[in-house]
């Protein structure tokens, strides 16, 4: 096949289960990073990926409940929530998300890491 007329095909596949796949807090962003994202600067930016996919929904519902963060980007589709505010309050917004999730919903949790 010619590699002009070459297609790639990318597959997507969604891993059946209840998870927490990624919880992350950027303490201190460069403002490159916000302008990439397209959210202001808050402070801090916390990072959640979930599965299923509209789990996002309740995260997001759950964090800017637990504290002073805005939702800079959520993906139902994806599974992918983007939340902001100062180092404290993403913290304790991602603390308070994984510990609803596992505990009363039953999904499997990652440690919160931090850079």
């Amino acid at each position: 096949m010619d590699k002009i007329n070459e297609m790639t095909r990318i597959v997507q596949e969604s891993v059946p289960g209840k998870q927490v796949t990624i919880a992350h807090v950027i303490a201190s962003p460069t403002p490159d990073i916000y302008e990439r994202l397209g959210i202001d600067d808050k402070g801090a930016i916390g990072i959640l990926t979930l599965t299923p996919c509209e789990t996002a929904m309740i995260a997001a519902d759950i964090a800017t409940k637990a504290a002073q963060v805005e939702i800079g980007f959520l993906d139902r589709f994806t599974g992918s929530v983007v939340i902001s505010g100062d180092v404290q309050s993403v913290h304790t917004a991602l603390k308070e998300v994984t510990k609803i999730l596992e505990q009363q919903l039953g999904f499997a949790v990652v440690s919160i890491t931090k850079t």
